[in-house]
């Protein structure tokens, strides 16, 4: 058996140190540059995960037609949204900020995470938001019943569900908007239908125009 010498080991767990401190874990970089060219302020910032992020990749139109900003990261957690809140969004001074947050958190793409915390993490981008005078509009997860990514997760339907009746009671009691994704779009399964999303997460052409229908009746 071959034994690797204390000072190598030490040498390799410093070398692996350093790559984790070099990560961008938040993703900083990625509307780095985007932020720093936009010279007016967005009507909306539309700050999420995949579902956002290819929202705008299906339909640029819909943002640049609009005064919208995208701000979605494939894979993100509510977590490193708060994270990048100031950043990405009130550092641009949009009138509105639509949140739509918390797949990632039950797919546990970064651990377990209970559903109150999601829901103090959605808090907090709100509270961020109203002390930078921009109003907040929260939306409900989209619906799904699993993640390919994530076979281990057997209940993403109910927890979909649950969090979503955490987040309208909180906008109701702060009379911030609700968008209800969930109910306009959901099958007898409470999943996405295969009309609207070719992996049952994420919307296709279609379910964002349906989405967009929706949204911007809180965006006057």
């Amino acid at each position: 058996m071959y034994l690797i010498s204390p000072a190598l080991f030490l040498m390799a767990v410093a070398g692996a140190g350093a790559q984790d401190q070099m990560r961008d874990w938040a993703q900083f970089g990625r509307y780095a540059q985007a932020n720093e060219e936009t010279a007016v302020s967005p009507k909306a910032v539309f700050m999420g995960d995949s579902i956002t992020d290819g929202w705008d990749d299906n339909d640029p139109g819909f943002f640049t037609d609009n005064g919208f900003a995208c701000r979605g990261i494939s894979g993100q957690t509510t977590s490193e949204m708060l994270v990048r809140f100031r950043q990405d969004v009130i550092d641009l001074h949009p009138r509105y900020v639509v949140i739509l947050a918390g797949t990632n958190d039950i797919a546990m793409n970064n651990g377990y995470i209970a559903l109150d915390n999601v829901m103090d993490n959605l808090i907090s981008m709100c509270e961020l938001a109203k002390a930078n005078r921009i109003r907040p509009v929260l939306c409900s997860v989209t619906p799904s019943t699993g993640f390919g990514w994530r076979p281990e997760v057997k209940d993403a339907a109910e927890k979909i569900t649950a969090l979503n009746s955490m987040i309208r009671a909180y906008a109701e009691s702060e009379r911030i908007p609700y968008v209800d994704y969930h109910s306009a779009l959901k099958d007898s399964r409470d999943g996405l239908p295969a009309g609207y999303s070719g992996d049952g997460v994420h919307p296709n052409a279609e379910c964002y125009k349906v989405m967009e229908g929706i949204v911007l009746d809180y965006l006057k």
